[in-house]
């Protein structure tokens, strides 16, 4: 299936409502401390989307014959590798946490996440963090026209994998904008120059999940959502959707000034 090139009226449009996603994980850090629930983070989350005019893209989400997703935003605490579902969890100092955000705004999609931590987190954990932010970093550097979609997950598997970290196969990256999930699949492993090229107007995210431990996750079949890692190791993503520009990218969902 051919990858979309977005119009300029769509990109306005996608880069506005992956600014209110990222303005989202902005407003919930206050809440990401020891002694709130997911659930409560979550609901705060679901309370700005709407006064903002806008919708959340995973409550109610529905995909390969799971049940409905019951949050507005994804939690993923400490093994919990993604698509963690809010509820009673409690965070406790040290605890790490991922949050991810879609958002429709006007009928288009943005979608970001990030890791907080929780109180004072140990040098591993931080360390994993660290390790995954710069994976994404890496990945970002790669967004440019011409150059072939594989040589992003070659990059971001080179380094983790040298830094003693295990990158998850199961997920990847997509393009989104008009929907929640388009083409192209954006691996975070690969070969290098393999895969589509990259023209102007693509729009994708780059999200790598990055495992202290093992690269293989297994699914909670109680709630067929949340993804662990397969050794109950610690697990770290970062997210961004990327615009591909004539001359490089622009990262629509950076609200913090680091790209």
């Amino acid at each position: 299936m051919a990858i979309k090139i977005k119009t300029s009226e769509q990109i306005e449009g996608i880069r506005k409502s992956s600014h209110l996603a990222a303005k989202v994980l902005k407003h919930l850090e206050q809440y990401v401390v020891t002694g709130n629930t997911t659930k409560y983070i979550n609901d705060k989350a679901l309370e700005f989307i709407t006064d903002h005019g806008a919708k959340s893209a995973t409550l109610g989400y529905k995909s390969h014959g799971s049940p409905a997703f019951s949050g507005a935003i994804c939690t993923s605490p400490n093994e919990v590798i993604c698509h963690g579902v809010p509820n009673d969890y409690t965070l406790k100092d040290g605890d790490i946490l991922n949050i991810d955000v879609t958002t429709i705004l006007n009928g288009y999609y943005g979608d970001t996440c990030k890791m907080y931590a929780v109180g004072k987190v140990s040098e591993s954990a931080q360390s994993l963090i660290d390790v995954t932010r710069e994976c994404l970093a890496i990945g970002v550097k790669q967004c440019k026209p011409g150059n072939r979609f594989g040589n992003i997950g070659y990059e971001i598997q080179q380094y983790a994998e040298a830094q003693g970290y295990g990158v998850v196969w199961q997920f990847c990256g997509h393009g989104v904008g008009i929907k929640f999930h388009e083409e192209p699949e954006v691996s975070h492993i690969g070969q290098k120059n393999t895969g589509k090229r990259m023209k102007p107007g693509m729009i994708f995210t780059i999200e790598p999940m990055i495992n202290e431990g093992i690269a293989e996750c297994i699914v909670d079949q109680k709630d067929g959502w949340t993804a662990r890692t397969r050794d109950y190791k610690l697990s770290a993503q970062f997210e961004h959707t990327i615009l591909i520009t004539e001359d490089g990218c622009e990262c629509l969902t950076d609200v913090y000034g680091e790209y």
